[in-house]
């Protein structure tokens, strides 16, 4: 993939009225959907009373996982494009479809919109202790380094394919609902085995509030890794450079 798609930004960037109603677009965007999804695992705990979580508990995690993206992605895809995810604004970033500065702010946004989504859900729930993101007995780190890469490729290519594609046509109607399918099936195949993050600040803001950071950098690397190859595959192969152009991701859908 040619390095010039690469682009780092003008610093008057930052301060772009643009730049930064799309950054709060993702804060407001990754409040609704962290609360959503990390309020359901902890009303499923308190309705089992004992903290764990069975496989009735994985379901409705997913689905409130995949309701929660689709208003998230639908609410900000006119004003940021709807990322609500740092992995897939770096695989817009490798791909040249947003620069750096940009990026930047959007993960600021993010990570920021992640904690205080945590903060508010311990505090409306009286002080519920918020779980950080764990690997399950017999994981080990590399097995849920595949699983992110995997799953958070999977989540990025749908991206592609239904958001930023310019040939996607009338397809890009569906892609909030279509991307929020991909993250509640993926919930249901690697849940069970890492909590299937596949996004970096989803998994950074319980990280904050419980302070536990143990294998936290699988949630990182993985979505990072996974995010990027989605990116290059479907641009390099499937958009090309005809259709290129330095642009934040689609905000038509």
């Amino acid at each position: 993939m040619p390095i010039y798609r690469i682009a780092i930004g003008n610093p008057g960037e930052a301060s772009n009225p643009d730049a930064i109603r799309a950054a709060l677009a993702e804060f407001f965007s990754m409040i609704i959907f962290v609360f959503a999804g990390q309020g359901s695992g902890m009303a499923f705990s308190k309705l089992n009373d004992n903290g764990t979580m069975p496989s009735t508990g994985v379901i409705a995690a997913s689905l409130a996982h995949a309701f929660g993206l689709i208003v998230a992605v639908a609410v900000g895809a006119n004003i940021s494009g709807g990322h609500v995810n740092p992995a897939v604004t770096f695989g817009a970033f490798i791909a040249g479809h947003i620069t750096l500065l940009r990026a930047i702010l959007y993960w600021i946004g993010q990570l920021f919109g992640s904690v205080v989504a945590c903060f508010l859900i311990q505090y409306a729930t009286g002080g519920m202790a918020v779980s950080a993101f764990a690997l399950s007995s017999g994981v080990s780190s590399w097995n849920a380094l595949v699983f992110e890469i995997v799953m958070t490729f999977g989540l990025v290519y749908t991206v592609y394919a239904t958001a930023v594609d310019p040939k996607k046509g009338n397809l890009g109607i569906i892609a909030p609902i279509a991307i929020g399918l991909i993250v509640g099936a993926n919930i249901l195949a690697g849940g069970p085995f890492d909590g299937a993050s596949m996004n970096p600040a989803v998994t950074f803001g319980p990280a904050v509030v419980s302070w536990t950071w143990t294998h936290h950098w699988v949630y990182w690397l993985g979505p990072f890794i996974g995010a990027a190859l989605a990116a290059i595959i479907y641009d390099h192969i499937f958009i090309g450079d005809d259709e290129y152009s330095h642009q934040p991701l689609p905000t038509d859908y």
